[in-house]
């Protein structure tokens, strides 16, 4: 079969589309670029706002509209919570992910029986009961400088905003061993930088009694294998940033110094409603502890605008908190609800004032993002390139330095391939973007 891949959403639902991607070619079958060229159109859904679930469902009904012919398959989150029909031949939830290629091709041969198709199209495990990790194995990204590892699901947080809970299920985590010998393989094939991530990657271990040094235990471990230069970590949680975790991840060789902190809003109140376990000072001592010892570390984060009964003044807390907080970098949203959330049961506030306040925080967050880059003007870094772009009769690498910038440099020397770490001195910035000359000296 040929089968075309589409991916919306979050870094832990392309490393589960690159896994179901192995999982064809393994038996078989052919990945294709168009979904027009498909036998079968596979969209891994997402349900993290509103909008991720309407255009989930918009790219089913468009691909199925476009290539009549070809099965439609949803999976992921939009499917796993949806209450209606999901417009798809099959639907598959967030942990039956690896049983892709198995329903399809069951599909496929069951062709003209369309009892057996509608029940395969809807029918979906209850995720919240389901307690084992489904592994993958091995995936690789093709991406192919750098490379996620999955080492968690779930979340047991139950943020009033939130749906993933309930679309993904509580924490299960995957094993030790099989985290390492991922990593060991995507080094063994020439990645140099591994990004660990979940879908809350702080309640690593917690499903088996352990607190965050399990995580720690896993980082240790994948920082020592031959071949890996970078480690990078995916969203973490600020009140797992405890001065020993801290003090832990400064002692591994090649952690990246980029901290994904999810704050969501800076006011105390706000985060109260959002059942958010922690303080505006709490979360500003966490960072500045990890400053201490990261001292160019660029910081990143979330922020949700408009949430519900948001007052000026609570929204101006945030603001105020954002521009002392000096983010490289915000990911603005503004609320939406999620029903069967508890937030969806409080007053709301209007999608313009919403929207007006996401524009101005974005506005913000660009200031700050040229502000940090910047700062890096004068400052030795690597990039590793990911690209090499021929512009004007130029050759440029593009990459990202370790803490996380976007970083531009002439190429003059041959030797200077996709996939390596090249140093330099960073000569100027262009808005939230670096420019590198490459070695050293004046």
């Amino acid at each position: 079969m040929k089968v075309y891949f589409l991916t919306l959403g979050c870094r832990v639902n392309q490393y589960e589309t690159d896994a179901a991607r192995r999982l064809f070619l393994d038996n078989g079958h052919k990945n294709v670029d168009s979904p027009e060229e498909a036998d079968v159109c596979i969209v891994n859904t997402c349900s993290v706002t509103g909008e991720a679930d309407r255009k989930s469902y918009q790219m089913l009904r468009r691909m199925a509209k476009n290539n009549p012919s070809a099965v439609i398959v949803a999976m992921g989150c939009s499917s796993e919570i949806s209450n209606g029909e999901v417009p798809a031949d099959i639907v598959i939830g967030t942990r039956e992910k690896n049983t892709v290629v198995a329903r399809v091709e069951e599909f496929m041969a069951g062709r003209g029986n369309s009892s057996l198709q509608h029940k395969m199209s809807h029918t979906r495990p209850e995720v919240s009961k389901t307690d084992e990790y489904h592994d993958f194995g091995t995936v690789l990204s093709p991406e192919g400088t750098r490379a996620f590892i999955k080492v968690e699901d779930g979340c047991n947080n139950f943020c009033t905003y939130c749906i993933i809970p309930y679309a993904r299920g509580r924490v299960v985590s995957r094993s030790e061993e099989s985290c390492v010998k991922e990593a060991e393989f995507l080094a063994q094939n020439g990645y140099k930088e591994i990004i660990v991530s979940g879908i809350h990657l702080c309640s690593y271990g917690k499903d088996q009694g352990k607190d965050i040094t399990a995580l720690l235990d896993l980082l240790r471990k994948i920082d020592q294998i031959p071949g890996i230069e970078r480690l990078r970590l995916g969203s973490l949680e600020p009140k797992s940033m405890t001065p020993e975790f801290i003090r832990g991840l400064k002692e591994l060789e090649h952690l990246c110094p980029h901290f994904h902190l999810s704050l969501q809003s800076g006011s105390d109140t706000v985060l109260k409603r959002m059942n958010r376990k922690y303080t505006a000072a709490e979360y500003e001592d966490r960072v500045n502890a990890l400053r201490a010892e990261f001292p160019d570390m660029s910081l990143t984060t979330d922020i949700i605008t408009g949430f519900p009964e948001e007052t000026e003044e609570e929204f101006a807390g945030t603001i105020s908190f954002a521009e002392r907080m000096a983010f490289a970098k915000i990911h603005v949203f503004p609320y939406s609800v999620r029903e069967g959330t508890k937030a969806a049961s409080m007053s709301q506030i209007d999608m313009s004032i919403r929207k007006a306040r996401a524009k101005k925080l974005i506005e913000i967050s660009d200031r700050l993002s040229a502000e940090f880059a910047s700062s890096m003007v004068g400052k030795e870094a690597e990039i590793l390139i990911e690209k090499l772009i021929e512009k004007d009769g130029r050759t440029i690498a593009e990459g990202y330095t370790a803490n996380y910038i976007r970083t531009f440099a002439d190429v003059e020397s041959l030797d200077i391939i996709k996939g390596n770490i090249v140093k330099g001195i960073i000569t100027g910035s262009e808005n939230e973007n670096c420019i590198m000359r490459i070695g050293g000296g004046n």
